[in-house]
């Protein structure tokens, strides 16, 4: 089986291969779109900014490859809010899998980014098979994708937002499995076996 992580200008690539390897997993990293296509799965990391990172893809091409893949895919953090219509991070038009638009939390209460441990409820769908109730995931965002039809897992910082999306073969989480000790690894498991 070949994994392929999308290269672009992101932090926690190598945290992901990490926890890859760690479920026995040889990761391939690449932006290549003939790699990418011939994948069986597809994880789109991330931590940075939306617009230069959908200059990236846009420059390679990525951005009509990625949404019209049949194979799972897996957004993670940043990933997860490339593959919605818009964000407000800087007026950014994203790839368009998820009909929702992405939000900066607004809030003068709370710490902006929620960076730390956050718990998950109204968990749905094969990503989170033999997880226990309310299982705590590391988040580190200052924008939020709100709840749609899409939402398979929630999480609150300042409101209710969607933790984890699903569309077809397209999965997403705001939060990081790779950085979320077990119950993260169980997640990135279930993303391999589907």
């Amino acid at each position: 089986m070949t994994v392929v992580i999308i290269k672009y200008p992101a932090g926690n690539v190598q945290s992901v291969i990490l926890a890859l390897k760690r479920l026995g997993v040889h990761p391939l990293l690449s932006d290549q779109k003939e790699v990418i296509k011939s994948a069986d799965k597809i994880i789109l990391p991330g931590v940075g900014e939306a617009k230069s990172a959908m200059r990236y893809l846009r420059k390679k091409g990525l951005h009509e490859i990625l949404p019209s893949l049949k194979q799972p895919i897996l957004g993670i953090c940043l990933g997860m809010q490339l593959l919605c219509n818009f964000s407000e991070e800087n007026d950014t038009i994203c790839l368009g899998v998820f009909d929702i638009n992405v939000k900066k939390f607004n809030t003068f209460i709370y710490k902006v980014p929620q960076i730390g441990w956050n718990t998950l409820f109204n968990l749905k769908g094969k990503l989170f098979e033999e997880m226990g109730e309310n299982p705590f995931q590391y988040f580190v965002h200052s924008y939020y994708v709100p709840n749609s039809l899409y939402t398979i897992a929630c999480s609150r910082y300042t409101c209710i937002f969607s933790a984890a999306l699903q569309k077809y073969n397209f999965y997403a989480t705001q939060f990081h499995p790779e950085k979320s000790s077990f119950e993260g690894q169980k997640i990135l498991k279930n993303f391999i076996k589907l």
